[in-house]
């Protein structure tokens, strides 16, 4: 089995990686400063810790997308490239929405980025973390939004990249104490299709040592748009370690190992519990990569996070 250097890529926060049809693998995440989109590119994992990165993309001066530029994620999509990523304005750092760029080149690194705008919810409100799955001939879009003192997540179907269509579908709310701690909050969503079934890993709570991930799942079945089609699991699927020094896991992606037969998490956690500063202006949560494997009944087993 490969191993990968612990931690992986360090100061790298909300890490997303890509194994693209060309066989190399890309690398984004959210950098301690949350002023820029940057991009990796190496034929291995391993390989994208001394990658060159590329900053694809700043934030405005004024105006949207001017401030707290959050957690990217890097889409092909009908021959062309999407990044998914989160900004408040230059005015107002929390006023945080969802936006898209789009690259129709073929190389994402050195490509031209064009901005698709904000993306259109059905009500107004802090909302990050955007993720994207094709499902029978559909394309689907998750994310977080916050409505009264909740960070929930919904689903909606796309009509394009950048455009919902349709009711967004409230399809979980915090509600165990694991969810609750210090904020409710569920984000981060992550989607796995396996086993006849839709997983979406997502994390919960605040973001400092109580970050945890819960999973959701619904079968390939059913009518995802319907949220009576998902369950969620009572317990946290991955958490706090304090013999790996593995603080606050979560906000993960998935990815394959090179040959294709192993899965692999990509999560960012901190070494220590006690922060320096605030969560967020601590800058330590640092990209990890492990492997996971799957239970007899069919669910993801992510294991502990740092122990191989």
């Amino acid at each position: 089995m490969e191993i990968y250097s612990s931690p992986w890529i360090i100061n790298r926060a909300d890490p997303y990686v890509l194994k693209h049809t060309d066989g190399c693998y890309y690398f984004t995440a959210s950098v301690p400063e949350y002023d820029r989109l940057v991009l990796r590119k190496a034929a291995t994992l391993e390989g994208l810790v001394d990658a060159e990165e590329t900053v694809i993309w700043r934030k405005h001066e004024v105006g949207e997308m001017g401030n707290h530029i959050w957690a990217p994620e890097l889409h092909y999509m009908d021959g062309k490239w999407y990044i998914y990523f989160a900004a408040g304005t230059a005015e107002d750092q929390w006023a945080i929405r969802p936006y898209v760029l789009e690259c129709g080149d073929e190389d994402p690194i050195t490509g031209h980025w064009v901005e698709k705008g904000k993306m259109a919810l059905d009500f107004e409100s802090f909302s990050l973390d955007a993720t994207t799955f094709r499902h029978r001939g559909s394309q689907y879009l998750i994310w977080a939004q916050y409505k009264e003192s909740d960070s929930n997540l919904y689903i909606a179907k796309l009509v394009n990249p950048w455009t919902i269509e349709g009711p967004q579908v409230l399809i979980s709310t915090p509600e165990y104490d694991w969810e609750i701690q210090g904020h409710r909050v569920n984000e981060g969503p992550a989607v796995l299709v396996r086993n006849g079934r839709i997983f979406v890993a997502y994390s919960a709570s605040a973001t400092d040592h109580r970050y945890c991930m819960g999973l959701l799942e619904a079968s390939e079945e059913a009518d995802l748009l319907d949220s009576n089609s998902w369950t969620k699991h009572p317990e946290p699927v991955f958490e706090t370690n304090e013999e790996t020094a593995n603080y606050g896991p979560g906000h993960n992606s998935f990815t394959v190992s090179k040959d294709g037969l192993t899965d692999l998490i990509v999560y960012h956690a901190r070494p220590y519990k006690e922060l320096t500063g605030s969560a967020l202006s601590d800058p330590n949560r640092h990209a990890r990569v492990q492997a996971f494997t799957w239970n007899e009944d069919g669910t993801p087993n992510f294991g502990i996070p740092g122990k191989s």
